[in-house]
C-alpha cells in the first residue's frame, strides 16, 4: 500500500501533527514501507499459533507478601494542621 502526500496530510490532521511541507515525501515512503511490512504479518498463517503473555517462556519470581512497615499515623499526623479528625485530614469543600 502507498501513502500519497495527500493521505499523509489527512494522518497528520487526524494525529493532531504538525508536518513541514518538505517533510512530507518522506513521511509517505516510511509509512508506505511500514503498510507493507503489516500486510506481508497480515499472510502469516497464525492458526496454530497458541497467544502467550511473554516472548519468552519464563516464570516471575514472587515475594512473600509480607508487611515489612508499620505506620504511624499519630506520628505523621503531628505536622499536620489542626484539622485532623479520626486519624483523617479534614479539608475545606471545594466542589458544591
Amino acid at each position: 500500500m502507498s501513502l500519497t502526500p495527500d493521505d499523509v496530510k489527512t494522518i497528520a490532521r487526524l494525529a493532531r501533527l504538525r508536518i513541514a511541507e518538505q517533510d512530507i515525501p518522506a513521511y509517505a515512503q516510511t509509512l508506505s514501507s511500514i503498510m507493507e511490512f503489516v500486510a506481508q504479518l497480515d499472510k502469516v498463517d497464525t492458526v496454530s499459533v497458541q497467544p502467550m503473555a511473554h516472548p519468552l517462556d519464563m516464570t516471575q519470581r514472587l515475594r512473600e507478601d509480607v508487611v515489612t512497615e508499620q505506620v504511624d499515623r499519630e506520628r505523621y499526623q503531628q505536622n499536620a494542621p489542626p484539622q485532623v479528625e479520626a486519624g483523617l485530614y479534614l479539608v475545606p469543600k471545594v466542589v458544591e
